[in-house]
């Protein structure tokens, strides 16, 4: 069963690597400033954020099966305080977030929040 975490944490890098391309593509298309609002730090921040989650919920899936959900939950309120502490506040410097600021950091963190619930039911189906 440890190639399950292996195997998401691979999946994982490759699917926001490939997603930060297409952000830097689009960035670059319609010629927006490609490494501003702290694109890179939040890629990279949800990436270890995601595979951190994933592996506390990985380590003690057998013990806490009933609660993962809940360690799920609070994982995730977890990455959105580190959120304002790393990103909000020189996000609304001038006042207000931009769409180039709110999409550096909402795009990876949908993708990984969506991975991430998808591959936690894949686990709990695999522990029927």
């Amino acid at each position: 069963m440890k190639h399950i975490f292996l195997r998401f944490t691979v999946q994982i890098i490759i699917l926001l690597a490939v997603v930060f391309g297409f952000h830097l593509l689009i960035l670059n298309y319609i010629e927006a400033p490609l490494f501003e609002n702290k694109i890179v730090l939040s890629y990279v921040f949800n990436t270890a954020m995601a595979i951190a989650i994933f592996g506390v919920l990985y380590y003690f899936k057998d013990t806490y099966k009933d609660k993962l959900g809940f360690l799920f939950i609070a994982g995730s309120f977890f990455k959105f305080a580190l959120f304002f502490l790393l990103f909000h506040k020189s996000y609304k410097q001038d006042g207000e977030i931009s769409s180039y600021e709110f999409a550096a950091f909402f795009v990876p963190y949908l993708l990984c929040l969506f991975f991430e619930t998808n591959s936690l039911a894949k686990l709990l189906n695999k522990m029927k």
